[in-house]
C-alpha cells in the first residue's frame, strides 16, 4: 500500500509518496495552497490517482515537544482531511525536517532560488521516510517478541 506524506505549510504543501512496499519515499511536486476546500479536493484526488491507502502529515512540534500554533493548525488540517478522504491519517514528528532539507540542499550547492523550490518536497520525503522507517522498526520489534504487527 502506498503512503502519502505531507509537509504542512501555510503557503505550500510538500508532498511525497511511498512505493507499494512502504520502504522508499519519493518526492512529488509541491502544491501551492489556494483555500482549504480546493486543497482538500486536490489531496483527495491525488490519493485516488496514486493509490495511497494512508496519509502521514508532519506535525511541527516545538523543540521541547509541546504543540505550538503551527502544530495546532496542522492538526486542524488533519481533521479536515480525514473528513474529506475517510482515510487513516497519522501525524509524525517533523522537528527539524525543513532545516535538514535546507542543509542537504545547501550541501548540494544549489542556488537559493532552487533550494526554495525543492525544500518543501525534500522535507515531505524526510517526514515520510522517517515514518516508514519507524513503522518498519516497530513491526520488526513486535515480530521479534512474538507480538502480531498491527497497522
Amino acid at each position: 500500500m502506498r503512503v502519502l506524506g505531507i509537509d504542512y505549510g501555510k503557503k505550500r504543501l510538500g508532498l511525497a509518496l511511498s512505493d507499494e512496499e512502504e520502504t522508499l519515499a519519493s518526492p512529488l511536486p509541491v502544491y501551492q495552497r489556494r483555500d482549504l476546500d480546493k486543497d482538500l479536493s486536490f489531496l483527495a484526488q491525488l490519493v485516488k490517482e496514486r493509490g495511497a491507502g494512508r496519509i502521514v502529515v508532519g506535525l511541527p512540534r516545538n523543540m521541547d515537544g509541546t504543540l505550538g500554533e503551527m502544530a495546532q493548525e496542522a492538526l486542524a488540517f488533519v481533521d479536515a482531511l480525514k473528513e474529506q478522504t475517510n482515510m487513516p491519517i497519522e501525524t509524525f514528528d517533523e522537528r527539524l525536517s525543513t532545516a535538514e532539507a535546507e542543509r542537504v540542499l545547501i550541501q548540494a550547492n544549489l542556488s537559493r532560488k532552487r533550494r526554495k523550490i525543492l525544500k518543501d518536497s525534500l522535507a515531505a520525503v524526510l517526514i515520510l521516510q522517517g515514518y516508514l522507517d519507524s513503522r518498519k522498526r516497530r513491526n520488526e520489534q513486535q515480530n521479534q517478541f512474538g507480538v502480531s504487527a498491527r497497522d
